[in-house]
């Protein structure tokens, strides 16, 4: 009898390990696109839209604020509010609100160097009136707006190796770089809080293999998510995984340091985060924020499949992701572009998914699905896509922002080309 019972309790064993699949597969959502009514925003869109529930009201930060040589001083970083998604979609650009933004300081001198956009906005959970607000944005600088500080190591050196940027010959690159500012107050007045990850001089990629007309180098277009007790970063890399050497650059070796990577900082280090990001290595959190970290391998482009260096010509990376928490499937969503070419452009817009509630076991932030073609348009060039509520009571009720949605919601994305931001589908997912 012991030995049948033996027997049995082997075949059973068996048959767990046969139908049980491994840690890191998973039955990857399904989802469907339903056409709808164009919904145009009516203000200016460059950016992830940073929002939040402030009480009853529903609040969006799109915008550009700070000092850029390039494009000029900028004012367009402003609040609009709703009772729900769809009527602060809606409003008319002239009755957005201006907040109070701490100025630009003087080269030299420590505060806010550059231009600022709001891409994620984090609320302060202990705070049970909504107000206290943690802005993640994206900070871009020039060697004219951030000279090289040879004490501190911070800054960039422009000569004629600096590439070119975006408006052409005479238009230097920028860098970019990853901040925090707090509200306490709703997102009416806001506090620099300084930097919290970027990349420093000696990892710019310059003349004569920068040709991409976009950045030097650099970490930014996040957007930032809340597991257990810290604030996950999913942002783009840019720069080079090292040092870089004009004699040794390698675009293999480049390419293979970039797309999008993770960083996090605990929630407790958002008032004073200067230095306290951790990015992935590859093992852990344990790289420096200014470090080199190591990117989400399902996420990159194999050199096959058209990858290639963001500092190339024919670049082939995705960026500019969007992640959420789905109550639905349960389950992470991050969406994506993908840059084919000099200046961003690219006509396709991604998904993937990651089954791992809590970001900070293991590997379990690093575990995203391979990406799933989302929309295509040719001609045009898609950036900033985003997952945002619906005008139903299921999401009011739920106080649902992009960092949080069910199991339907509006697809957002920017046509560049032609410089709008616009909804033209719901999705629709189904487990």
């Amino acid at each position: 009898m012991k030995k049948i019972f033996s027997v049995l309790f082997v075949f059973l064993v068996i048959l767990l390990f046969a139908f049980d699949p491994a840690p890191n597969q998973f039955a990857i959502p399904r989802f469907q696109l339903i056409p709808t009514d164009r919904f145009v925003f009516n203000s200016f869109v460059d950016c992830n839209m940073a929002e939040a529930w402030v009480g009853d009201t529903f609040r969006i930060f799109p915008g550009k604020y700070g000092e850029d040589p390039l494009w000029g001083n900028a004012r367009d970083l402003k609040f609009a509010d709703g009772k729900q998604a769809d009527q602060a979609f809606s409003r008319p650009r002239e009755e957005f609100i201006e907040p109070l933004l701490p100025p630009n300081v003087p080269t030299g001198q420590d505060g806010l160097h550059g231009a600022i956009w709001f891409e994620t906005v984090y609320q302060d959970r202990g705070d049970k009136s909504g107000k206290t607000l943690f802005a993640v944005y994206h900070n871009e600088n020039y060697p004219q707006t951030l000279p090289f500080d040879s004490s501190t190591g911070k800054g960039y050196v422009g000569n004629d190796k600096w590439p070119t940027g975006i408006t052409g010959p005479k238009s230097p690159a920028a860098v970019c770089r990853i901040g925090v500012m707090k509200s306490t107050d709703g997102g009416h007045s806001w506090a620099n809080r300084g930097i919290f990850i970027e990349d420093l001089m000696p990892r710019m990629i310059l003349k004569p293999h920068n040709d991409a007309l976009c950045f030097a180098g650099g970490v930014g277009d996040p957007s930032a998510v809340v597991s257990g007790d810290n604030l996950y970063l999913f942002y783009g890399e840019y720069a080079y995984p090292g040092k870089y050497d004009p004699t040794t650059w390698d675009p293999d070796q480049e390419s293979g340091g970039q797309c999008i990577s993770i960083a996090r900082i605990a929630l407790s280090d958002l008032e004073h985060p200067e230095g306290k990001a951790k990015r992935w290595n590859g093992k852990g959190f344990n790289a420096s924020y200014d470090g080199v970290g190591v990117p989400v391998a399902s996420l990159r482009i194999s050199k096959t499949d058209g990858g290639g260096p963001a500092s190339g010509a024919k670049a082939g990376f995705h960026w500019g992701p969007s992640v959420s928490w789905n109550e639905y499937l349960q389950c992470w969503v991050m969406l994506m572009g993908r840059a084919d070419s000099t200046s961003w452009q690219g006509s396709r817009i991604y998904m993937s998914f990651n089954m791992n509630r809590d970001l900070g076991k293991g590997d379990n932030a690093q575990q995203w699905s391979k990406p799933q073609l989302m929309v295509q348009r040719p001609g045009r060039i898609l950036w900033y896509p985003s997952l945002q509520p619906l005008n139903t009571p299921e999401d009011i009720q739920g106080k649902r922002t992009c960092l949080r949605l069910g199991r339907e919601a509006r697809l957002f994305y920017k046509v560049a080309d032609s410089g709008i931001y616009v909804s033209d589908y719901k999705i629709r997912f189904d487990k």
